[in-house]
């Protein structure tokens, strides 16, 4: 599994820029130009590692001549205490992108190991676990990249992909209406917004691709999955939606849903710490 250099090396140079400004001052005060180093980034936490390539990036973005060398592919599960990586290369640049580069590792194994908790819990189940739009401006590539390692979906990357009707657009117009000017437009999966049993039935008989089930009763979400199976063919697709929590994932599962998605995954995930150390 990949991720886009040319998506991503926009947000490594704003990172940079962010740090770096006018220039690393204490290197350049302390550190001679001509020393050279080996370190090496290490996990201080059990984690599903994110970010290496990133991590490759941002130091060859500041120097080409440093050499990276990855000890383990992102999806890899590192114990604490394991290196992640090796690199060599000028003692100044190394040092100065340390700090932007451990950040990018922190924050996307943060959320592919998170996420992978989620998935191992469905495990057995129909049911994936879907991201959302709840994402970092600015982040959301590399953001919703970490989520599909943890091995997760992504849910629409923006609002130009998919067609999702939700409640502020349904007080502006009927649902009915909603979903068949949609499909007037040719556009596949159309999702709806529902937060009750009544809006549920009329989106199954108005046609939506997927009814996304927003903060329903376990009770009702069970009766919105037998309503579907009795629906002929093609049935939608039901996804269950709001604060979702690693507690309550498999008994939201256990109701048949097909999909849940969960916003906590990328706004609320903890960073994994990594340190970079010089080998002495």
């Amino acid at each position: 599994m990949k991720i886009n250099k040319e998506k991503v090396l926009p947000i490594i140079m704003s990172a940079l820029r962010e740090d770096l400004g006018a220039g690393d001052i204490t290197g350049a005060v302390v550190l001679e130009k001509d020393i050279n180093i080996t370190a090496s980034i290490i996990a201080k936490q059990e984690c599903i590692l994110c970010g290496v390539d990133i991590a490759k990036w941002v130091f060859t973005t500041l120097d080409e001549r440093v050499i990276f060398n990855p000890l383990h592919k992102d999806g890899d599960r590192l114990k604490k205490n394991k290196r992640a990586a090796s690199l060599k290369g000028s003692a100044r640049n190394i040092l100065t992108g340390e700090r932007s580069a451990l950040n990018f590792l922190a924050r996307l194994s943060g959320i592919s190991t998170l996420t992978h908790s989620f998935v191992e819990k469905l495990r057995g189940s129909k049911a994936s676990i879907f991201d959302t739009r709840k994402t970092t401006p600015g982040l959301r590539e590399l953001e919703k990249y970490a989520v599909r390692i943890g091995g997760g979906s992504n849910h629409r990357m923006g609002l130009w992909d998919q067609v999702l009707i939700k409640d502020n657009h349904l007080a502006l117009c009927s649902m009915e209406n909603a979903i068949k000017k949609a499909k007037a437009k040719h556009y596949k999966d159309i999702e709806v917004e529902v937060d009750d049993l009544n809006r549920f039935k009329v989106a199954l008989e108005a046609g939506a691709d997927i009814i996304m089930l927003d903060n329903m009763k376990i009770e009702d979400l069970r009766k919105a999955v037998k309503l579907n199976k009795k629906k002929k063919s093609p049935r939608p697709l039901l996804e269950y939606s709001g604060g979702v929590r690693l507690e309550d994932v498999t008994k939201i599962a256990k109701t048949g849903v097909d999909r849940i998605s969960v916003g906590f995954l990328t706004h609320s995930a903890p960073s994994i710490d990594f340190s970079l150390e010089i080998c002495t």
